[in-house]
């Protein structure tokens, strides 16, 4: 039957379905409660504010403290909820990308603690300046950043680590600036903390570049951390006499570094061995350390003027006899803080580079660039004169470029405001912007990372719209966590596949335009361009799994069907092909987890089973008409007879590779033998050809994960080796003959003329590409013993 529609109908109809629609996706919008609006933070926000946003809000909403409010259970499970997406990464990714459908396989936050919890236990370090909060993210850069770091591994329900903690604060502000202090709460941190062998709180290590982590076991006083750590602390305190003081200020100058020197008089207090060498770890490398007893030295002392304890820095080319013109700095402060601090004032700035030479230096040498605009902008802070030596080991210069001295160098490496990047030592055509803290540690993290990677930032000049040449492209926003959480693993990534593979990150703040040309809705986006085909990625953050990503791309290992690939390859399949089939949703949370082991689990079964996928936002139509009610939906097409059923579906609890692949080759046509007694006798012991056995018990669980082992086995060395079982229960005078105490048991029998041994070669492996190598060696050794045999025949006749 069909149905005519005038033209002033169908418009009149289309306004209408138009107008419910944009009413349906108002109500979702206003019903759907923003998580970030619910805490009070910004999409930017770091895992640290969103803790303390939390913190604040579950005081004040806690149930205990909200008794008589009939809501205050589902106002707080609102914001608990909220809190537990956004701290983790992954969560905090879906939710960014597909709002709350994303999360429906999560669980909802039905489950929270009591008020006291958070009062007393939650984010003990959060509200400290002087203690870093690492997160799973942000430790390794930390940590091996060159920097010397003492860390905590502590519990929030730990009672030792909440007894520590006031010492640990105490310790921290003494310790500021000379060894960096961190916290890693392995309550949210469990995959960390698990990865470190942390298996008793709190746990404090010691973590320095090129050194193995030292455990701390002693006392948990102030004074006996503080004794323990400044061990590492490996700069050194000189002491001057008249001999090498003077040869240590005019050598200075050559060697670019200046000298901070506590001369001691009887008169005034002088500053303590610990305190010096306090200062020699917070200057290392940018300024000596050094002291001189003026009642030993008395004339030198008397030649500079020094009549009582003070502190003097002398920069490089200092001059001794006139002090002024030098421009030696007397500092008569005992503490180590502000004497730092003044130092650091009077230590030169980066080379500012200018417009004409820029391309020339960037072409010869790597560097480390900040972009700021103009003299008044504020672009790095004392802390970062440290960069120049911590990047020394990497060649790497610091510098700065002042963008209103040349617009167009900046506009074309699209920097429009102050920021700073990495050039690789190619020119202004190979370089990487920095998007992470403006923290030296992370700083330092990024330049080492990006001048030993390939990974470069993209704009519309450079974008790989028609290039011949693959490559991974990045889209993401600087705000956004999850993006920043990417970065570091696009450049292991790209260090493993350089000259297969190029990468690139867009910005999408700056490049708005190109990003929308791409359909980029949700950050970050992670997609392969490869000429006509673009691929987008949907794997967890890690760098082994982009690599495992671009290699199934490389060899496909899953097929992905559309309803008519699925009729014909699926439906018409021929009669000994078996497929597995996933039904999914891009949206859906579980269908994410379970991709990277359903591609994994495909390539296992390369060669056995065909595997494919359908996605079913794509082509719900046909999901719907194949009946797909949820997803993923696992479903086996088994070879075709008369009574076999059309599809199986998998209700597994466990969706990992080696799950699914177990119940997968259940399915496959047996190869092996089911022996008896007698046949063993006739075929394996008297036969004349090679045997591999598998001895078993049907109620033994080994054995049954083992099964689809062996009969991948008995295909592999098909032609060579003949397969059979032998069922224990049902025959144990057999396995007893041939000396089966355990089961599954794997025994070689091979054929070398004679009858066969009964106890045959025991064979100490269950994955059957070993078995199979190892049968394989067993028969050349056989063939090569046969040769001889027949050589020395041929010898004697």
């Amino acid at each position: 039957m069909e149905f005519l529609v005038s033209k002033g109908d169908y418009v009149r109809f289309s306004k209408k379905s138009l107008l419910l629609l944009l009413v349906c996706v108002i109500v979702l919008v206003c019903t759907d409660q923003d998580y970030y609006s619910l805490l009070g933070v910004s999409k930017e926000a770091s895992s640290r504010e969103i803790r303390q946003a939390f913190k604040k809000l579950a005081l004040k909403l806690h149930p205990d403290k909200n008794q008589n409010d009939p809501n205050a259970h589902e106002n707080f499970l609102k914001i608990n909820r909220a809190y537990e997406v956004l701290k983790d990464e992954d969560l905090r990714k879906k939710y960014d990308k597909y709002g709350e459908k994303g999360l429906e396989d999560q669980q909802q936050g039905g489950r929270y603690e009591s008020w006291h919890y958070y009062r007393y236990d939650f984010g003990i370090y959060d509200d400290d300046p002087e203690i870093i909060t690492l997160d799973r993210g942000e430790f390794d850069a930390a940590v091996n950043s060159g920097e010397l770091w003492f860390v905590n591994f502590y519990s929030p329900r730990c009672s030792h680590c909440h007894d520590l903690a006031p010492t640990w604060r105490e310790f921290a502000k003494e310790m500021d600036g000379v060894i960096r202090i961190g916290a890693v709460n392995c309550g949210d941190n469990r995959m960390l903390c698990r990865i470190k062998g942390i298996n008793s709180y709190p746990s404090l290590y010691v973590f320095k570049t090129g050194m193995q982590p030292v455990k701390y076991y002693g006392d948990r006083s102030k004074d006996s951390l503080k004794n323990f750590a400044m061990q590492y602390v490996t700069s050194t305190v000189t002491e001057l006499w008249a001999g090498n003081f003077v040869n240590a200020i005019e050598t200075s100058f050559a060697s670019g570094v200046g000298w901070l020197i506590t001369f001691c008089a009887e008169c005034g207090d002088c500053l303590s061995y610990q305190t010096r060498l306090k200062l020699a770890g917070m200057l290392e490398g940018l300024v000596n350390v050094g002291w001189m007893d003026c009642g030993t030295q008395g004339e030198l002392c008397d030649n500079l003027d020094i009549s009582s304890s003070t502190t003097a820095y002398f920069p490089p080319g200092a001059t001794i006899n006139n002090k002024e013109k030098g421009g030696v700095l007397f500092l008569n402060s005992l503490d180590a803080r502000e004497i730092y601090q003044e130092v650091m004032k009077h230590l030169p700035d980066f080379e500012m580079i200018p417009a004409a030479s820029l391309e020339d230096r960037l072409a010869h040498h790597r560097w480390l660039l900040f972009f700021q605009f103009g003299e008044t902008d504020k672009s790095n802070t004392q802390e970062f004169k440290k960069l120049k030596f911590l990047l020394k080991g990497e060649h790497i210069q610091v510098g700065k470029f002042d963008c209103l001295s040349s617009s167009t160098i900046c506009n074309k490496l699209y920097v429009h405001q102050p920021c700073l990047a990495v050039f690789k030592g190619k020119g202004t055509g190979d370089y990487e912007i920095h998007h992470g803290k403006k923290i030296l540690y992370d700083i330092v993290a990024f330049a080492k990372e990006s001048v030993n990677s390939h990974v470069i930032t993209l704009g519309p000049q450079n974008f790989p719209d028609k290039e011949k040449e693959p490559w991974l492209v990045d889209f993401f926003a600087p705000w956004c966590p999850p993006c920043r959480a990417l970065l570091p693993e696009l450049r292991k990534a790209s260090k493993h596949l350089y000259g297969q593979l190029k990468f690139g990150t867009l910005d999408c703040t700056v490049h708005e335009g190109l990003c929308n040309m791409h359909n980029i809705r949700a950050y970050p986006t992670t997609v392969v361009f490869n000429q006509s085909d673009v691929h987008e990625y949907e794997g967890h953050h890690s760098a082994e799994q982009i690599l495992e990503f671009i290699e199934d791309l490389r060899n496909p290992s899953v097929v992905s069907l559309t309803p008519e690939t699925f009729v014909e390859l699926v439906q018409r399949r021929k009669r000994e092909e078996i497929w597995m089939v996933d039904f999914y949703a891009p949206w859906c949370g579980p269908c994410q987890a379970l991709m990277p082991e359903w591609k994994k689990m495909a390539r296992m079964l390369n060669g056995l089973i065909s595997v494919g996928s359908v996605d079913c936002q794509k082509y719900y139509s046909f999901c719907h008409q194949e009946s797909v009610r949820g997803y993923p939906e696992i479903r086996l097409f088994p070879q075709k007879s008369n009574t076999a059923h059309q599809y199986y579906s998998y209700n597994g609890w466990h969706r990992d590779s080696y799950s699914l692949r177990g119940w997968a080759l259940g399915y496959l046509p047996q190869v092996s033998v089911d022996l008896t007694p007698q046949s063993f006798t006739e075929k394996v012991l008297n036969g004349k050809d090679h045997w591999v056995i598998d001895f078993y018990a049907p109620w033994c669980g080994p054995c049954q994960n083992f099964a689809p082992e062996f009969e991948i086995l008995a295909r592999a060395v098909k032609g060579k080796v003949k397969a059979g079982k032998v069922d224990c229960q049902a025959y144990g005078q057999t396995c007893q003959t041939a000396d089966i105490r355990a089961y599954p048991t794997v025994k070689f029998y091979p054929y070398q003329g004679t009858k066969k041994n009964v106890l045959g070669e025991y064979i100490d492996s269950r994955d059957a590409k070993g078995i199979a190598d190892l049968l394989n060696e067993k028969l050349e050794a056989i063939q090569d013993k046969g040769k001889r045999k027949k050589s020395r025949n041929k010898d004697e006749l």
